[in-house]
């Protein structure tokens, strides 16, 4: 195995390296480094090896590719304009501050890295008129010479949480080389020093100012920070959406109820690819459902791109949904098919969003119907998001029964659109359900659970695992009661004469069963 390059995989980070030198070298008395961009997630990471370093110079590229290009476009020139560049990395440093998620340790790292840069113990120039792809990260001790050299490490990583292969970051795959040798330490000290020389200094009032303009400032109302925790709580759903509230056509009422579940459902379909819309019959799932589409054709790269919808529905169904789409306007943009026509789809990579009603009736891995689904909704689109990359479906899977009978049926349908491996609800979804699945077939197997309020009590555990950890964050559900006892909602409904009818609680009606058949009953009851 060689020791001096290196990769990201397993324990070989760039991390660990970095903490490897510093502690064979406890007197490095300077830190350099030259980077692609800078971001607050790999200084947090870095600076306790920092510690006791008294003196750090980062050179940043300022994601030159991108801005030049950027710049390109708009026939702008950048190169050696030290305003622009200054204001660019201001910008940059401005958009890593409120795009961290919040907290404490986060927080006192952006305070240590802005106290660090006043103290001048931290020292930032930009460089604006070189393509920089190179990444430098040089160690100086004191005394620097031949018999003592130090090291330079360079490669691919940045400094950033994925480039240092940080814990709990998605770890980029990278390749790196350590380097120990005075004739190699000394040439990539003098190609720094010639960079920073011609780099722009980035004063440490304006990194102060970054701070002093964010949530951060020390002089926020508490009215303020209310606002802000509701901004980092319910993200863009508090904004004013013309397709998810008041865009509606003749017919069709401006129900609160469903301009909330359009917004929750609209979340849920960026964070994690899909959802379950399990709203009781009779609120409105068709409708709430095509002003989620009609909302998603105008966002998705709209107009460049013209998204294709494709809705897969029961035959009785098929005219509600096609009622809905004229209705919307989408019916350029819809095609409806029935559930039991999946084989006649020719071209998957044409559609950018899978509406799939009755959805639980797709809960069988082992059918044919669900496995041109999967193939369907797993099909990459033509939606290019980069040169090398295309954008991943979007499925909306309709249903008032989302959760079945076994473990195995509700992870077969989040399968529709979330990585088994890699889930943005728990991680690893196929390692949850396999246990969930092993702990059910105990429970019901009188072999090894004989006791049937046991075997009750044990199935009841499961599905709360499941109901907490998996479909409640997937799921869009509010039944009629929920209306009635939210006061907005039932505002709403007064306003606009909606009235439910009452139904009366369900009466028991005995039978007589012999000792066999009840239990019998006891075993394969729900």
């Amino acid at each position: 195995m060689s020791k001096r390059f290196f990769t990201n995989e397993g324990e070989n980070t760039l991390l660990k390296k970095f903490a490897g030198v510093f502690a064979h070298n406890p007197d490095i008395e300077r830190f350099d480094a030259l980077v692609g961009y800078l971001r607050a997630s790999g200084y947090f990471a870095l600076r306790p090896h920092l510690e006791k370093v008294p003196l750090i110079r980062i050179i940043v590229g300022i994601d030159v590719d991108t801005e030049l290009a950027r710049h390109h476009r708009k026939g702008l020139l950048m190169l050696g304009d030290a305003d622009k560049t200054l204001a660019f990395v201001r910008a940059k440093l401005a958009e890593d501050v409120q795009g961290a998620p919040y907290r404490r340790e986060i927080e006192e790292g952006i305070r240590q890295f802005v106290a660090d840069v006043a103290s001048k113990r931290v020292e930032i120039r930009a460089h604006s008129t070189k393509k920089l792809h190179a990444k430098l990260y040089i160690f100086l001790p004191t005394g620097f010479c031949e018999h003592k050299p130090g090291s330079v490490i360079t490669g691919s990583s940045n400094l950033t949480a994925a480039g240092l292969g940080v814990e709990d970051a998605a770890t980029n795959y990278e390749f790196n080389v350590v380097m120990h040798d005075y004739d190699e330490v000394l040439f990539a000290k003098n190609e720094f020093e010639k960079l920073w020389s011609e780099g722009v200094s980035v004063l440490p009032e304006a990194v102060k100012g970054v701070v002093r303009e964010s949530y951060l400032r020390e002089d926020l109302t508490p009215f303020e920070l209310y606002v802000k925790f509701l901004i980092e709580y319910f993200g863009p759903a508090i904004e004013y959406d013309p397709n998810s509230e008041r865009d509606l056509p003749k017919g069709r009422k401006a129900l609160s109820y469903q301009g909330d579940a359009v917004n929750d459902g609209w979340l849920k379909l960026q964070k994690h690819g899909g959802f379950f819309l399990a709203d009781v019959v009779g609120l409105g799932k068709t409708v709430v459902a095509t002003r989620i589409a009609k909302k998603f054709y105008y966002h998705n790269g709209f107009p460049t791109h013209r998204s294709r919808i494709l809705i897969v529905t029961p035959p009785a169904l098929r005219e509600n949904w096609q009622n809905e789409v004229e209705l919307f306007g989408l019916d350029d943009a819809v095609k409806i098919i029935n559930n039991g026509s999946l084989h006649k789809i020719r071209d998957p990579e044409k559609y950018d969003l899978v509406i799939v009603d009755e959805a639980h009736k797709f809960r069988n891995d082992t059918a044919d119907g669900y496995d041109l689904l999967q193939k369907l909704c797993k099909t990459r689109t033509k939606n290019r998001i980069s040169d090398d990359e295309f954008a991943r479906k979007k499925v909306m899977l309709i249903s008032a029964t989302p959760l079945n009978n076994r473990p195995a049926d509700i992870r077969n349908q989040v399968l529709l659109f979330q990585d088994g491996k890699d889930s943005t609800v728990i991680g690893n979804l196929q390692h949850f359900f396999a246990q969930r699945i092993k702990e059910y077939q105990a429970a019901i197997n009188p072999l090894k659970t004989p006791d049937s309020k046991v075997a009750h009590a044990a199935v009841a555990r499961i599905y709360e695992q499941i109901r907490e950890q998996i479909v409640q964050p997937l799921t869009v559900r509010r039944t009629r009661t929920d209306l009635i006892e939210d006061k907005r909602w039932k505002t709403d409904l007064d306003t606009q004469g909606i009235i439910f009818p009452k139904v009366e609680k369900p009466r028991p009606i005995l039978y007589q069963l012999d000792a066999g058949l009840d239990a019998l009953y006891e075993r394969t009851k729900p």
